[in-house]
């Protein structure tokens, strides 16, 4: 199993959640998170005055797939993320030694 964490744009969500739901992939946790990279943030100006936004914010999408799913989700979070401008996001994919569902006690992939 796999554990796919990608880090995009917030206008983006809804494609990549229907790009995932497209391949069969139903379960994730989003949260809204800050964050900066190449991008270093933004200028704005607030009541006359500017000032820097160092932290953009940004969605992260957390998904466990087999490792069969893994390859097709990537690909469809970067399909689906794509812009094609600076700040589009990080795709980091990580390895799970185990899953368990706490209502039922299933296990492995079972528990996915």
């Amino acid at each position: 199993m796999k554990k796919i964490e990608a880090v995009i744009k917030p206008f983006k969500l809804e494609e990549v959640k229907e790009a995932l739901t497209e391949i069969g992939i139903e379960g994730m946790t989003v949260t809204e998170v800050k964050g900066f990279g190449r991008q270093k943030g933004q200028t704005e100006i607030y009541r006359g005055s500017e000032y820097v936004v160092d932290f953009l914010p940004k969605i992260k999408i957390e998904v466990v797939v087999s490792d069969a799913n893994c390859t097709p989700a990537v690909d469809a979070i970067m399909k689906a993320a794509r812009t094609g401008k600076i700040g589009d996001g990080k795709i980091f994919v990580l390895p799970v030694q185990e899953a368990i569902r706490i209502r039922t006690g299933e296990r492995a992939e079972a528990a996915v």
